[in-house]
């Protein structure tokens, strides 16, 4: 189990962490409603659902997924848990069907395996359209990205001014260490991923993530036939570019 000894070696201003966490993602209820929580259903992003739903912010920051239609059962049964634990239905996003039958039509269902563009526009597809339609009328979105996940995201700031949305985007765990991330949740019981206990620390579309072996990245069972600098699904790229506009404000 992945998560076991991690909860032992949490920081050691652990709760002056989780209070800046909760102090951004209210500033972001109070200044950039109505905002979004864009979960991957993994454990950064129930460590953020449980802040949202534990502080009654839903009604200024929404949580929604995105059903790409090839997630793994475990992930989808997180789905059921955040309706049994908060009683708040998570919003799915899903890609159009057309697009989706037209890729597996001329390219194939698994011709993502055979390039990192044909890997990229399946992500469109499924993950950046959707995306897309989701954030439609929103003042800011918020991930669970975290600057330890891997070297394409170690200059992740808290705050940053997304200009491919014309908004502003919240990375509130930016500081966390996974210890942080698993102990928050073994000491507030929030439901997680089965998957994590199997070795997924990263978890993505079933085709697309495997489980890791020890010493090896936390991302490194994401599209694990490529080089670690392509492993972004395009979520935060533009022009091939992982999105870093601004820095972290000094109240953030």
């Amino acid at each position: 189990m992945i998560n076991d000894a991690s909860t032992a070696a949490h920081s050691v201003d652990f709760d002056a962490l989780v209070a800046k966490t909760v102090e951004t993602l209210q500033r972001v209820a109070d200044q950039f409603a109505p905002a979004v929580l864009a979960s991957s259903l993994a454990a950064e992003d129930q460590v953020l659902t449980d802040i949202v739903l534990r502080h009654n912010l839903q009604d200024r920051i929404g949580i929604f997924t995105l059903e790409t239609g090839r997630l793994h059962a475990e992930t989808l049964a997180v789905i059921d848990k955040i309706k049994e634990t908060y009683g708040y239905d998570v919003e799915l996003y899903r890609p159009q069907p057309e697009a989706v039958d037209a890729y597996v039509k001329n390219k194939g269902l698994n011709a993502f395996y055979d390039s990192v563009e044909l890997r990229k526009e399946c992500c469109h597809i499924r993950k950046v359209e959707p995306l897309n339609r989701a954030l439609q009328g929103k003042r800011a979105w918020i991930t669970g990205q975290r600057r330890a996940q891997s070297t394409t995201r170690a200059e992740l700031n808290v705050q940053e001014h997304d200009d491919a949305h014309a908004m502003e985007k919240f990375n509130p765990l930016a500081d966390w260490s996974e210890e942080d991330v698993w102990h928050y949740i073994r000491s507030n019981n929030v439901p997680y991923n089965a998957l994590h206990d199997r070795g997924y620390p990263s978890i993505g579309c079933e085709p697309c993530t495997r489980a890791i072996q020890p010493g090896e990245d936390v991302r490194a069972g994401r599209w694990w036939w490529e080089n670690a600098d392509s492993k972004e699904c395009g979520l935060h790229v533009v022009d091939g570019k992982l999105i870093r506009i601004k820095s972290v404000s000094p109240s953030a």
